[in-house]
């Protein structure tokens, strides 16, 4: 069920996509045909200053004029473009990929807000989406993009030519379906600003993070649990400031027999965290890889139901399903381990 991989350089040395297309290749068992993508940071270096949005267009006569005077009404474009793309015998091309480099006025964010132009993004993104009026923004951080779509790891990778990206960390993901419907938008990875996730496994704790979710105000659109992930992490790190060690503990905590075992002072403060994020709390089998611009981070549910496999070789970390993914994008790989269930594995920036 789902293949997924990241890879990070530490000391921001960029790589091409054709390392993580043949690695996300290995695991084509693990997919079904219905949805692959990958996520690279690093790759807009002329436009690093603006959110890159990138948007699935119904038809794009239609539907870019009226996105247009949405995006006028929060901010300005500074370029936009159609996201090339290469047809595939293999891909059906239901949507039409396009990019905003987008600046927001910061004017017009909440006042108090700690991230007013991050605020307005998100709020752009969750009107965007929600109103269904045929462009659904999948993709709005600052220099990265997300590149997904219906089809096979290498016909996705092929279709946006992957290979003439450079970025310092990628995310894949090949999946498959198994709750939700096959569909272009609910295609891994999956991002909102900064931070973009890849999972493997079922979030059987959906409904309670949904509603959570959308009470703080967040909106669900893409029929996955995986979305909510993103959402949760974006709300943990970035709203609430957490360091991204506790919000990990936080979204997969301890069992409660583990905590009343723990000295009474970590007992007192993992109680409490368990206690405040209580709807946040994700159970079910998972494997998670998540990426911002600083860091990648994974980490399982706390029996580790789905695989992950971490990999290093000199300053690039690697976090994968599977090990023969690791070495076909580093078959020198210094070192392979398995972390145990709950642990996190975080790799940061250096440079």
């Amino acid at each position: 069920m789902c293949g997924i991989i990241g890879v990070m350089d530490r000391s921001r040395r960029t790589m091409d996509g054709s390392g993580i297309r043949q690695a996300l290749s290995m695991m084509n068992e693990r997919g079904s045909g219905e949805g692959a993508g990958y996520a690279a940071y690093g790759i807009y270096p002329d436009y690093r200053d603006c959110y890159a949005l990138h948007v699935f267009f119904d038809n794009v006569r239609e539907n870019k004029p009226l996105l247009e005077s949405t995006l006028a009404q929060w901010g300005t474009v500074e370029h936009d473009e159609a996201i090339p793309t290469y047809g595939q015998p293999n891909l059906r091309a239901v949507h039409t990929p396009w990019r905003y480099f987008f600046k927001p006025d910061a004017s017009l964010a909440p006042p108090g807000s700690a991230t007013p132009e991050d605020d307005i993004v998100s709020a752009l993104v969750m009107q965007v989406n929600a109103a269904r009026r045929g462009a659904l923004i999948f993709s709005s951080g600052k220099d990265l993009g997300v590149f997904k779509a219906g089809g096979w790891p290498e016909d996705v990778a092929d279709f946006y030519r992957i290979e003439d990206y450079e970025g310092y960390i990628w995310l894949a993901h090949n999946r498959y379906p198994t709750n939700t419907p096959g569909w272009w938008g609910g295609a891994h990875p999956f991002n909102l600003l900064g931070w973009s996730v890849v999972h493997n496994g079922e979030i059987t704790s959906y409904g309670t993070n949904r509603r959570y979710i959308e009470s703080l105000g967040y909106t669900c659109t893409m029929y996955t649990d995986t979305e909510v992930v993103a959402y949760l992490v974006d709300l943990l790190v970035r709203r609430h400031g957490l360091d991204v060690d506790i919000a990990v503990r936080a979204l997969a905590p301890p069992f409660w027999e583990e905590i009343d075992r723990m000295p009474a002072a970590e007992r007192e403060w993992n109680s409490a965290l368990r206690l405040a994020y209580a709807s946040a709390m994700m159970n079910g089998p998972f494997a998670i890889v998540a990426a911002n611009r600083d860091m990648m981070v994974g980490f399982t549910d706390r029996t580790k139901l789905r695989p992950m496999i971490v990999g290093e070789c000199g300053d690039r970390l690697y976090i994968s399903s599977e090990e023969a993914a690791i070495r076909a994008m580093e078959p020198r790989v210094e070192s392979i381990r398995m972390p145990a269930a709950g642990e996190p594995v975080i790799g940061r920036v250096v440079a």
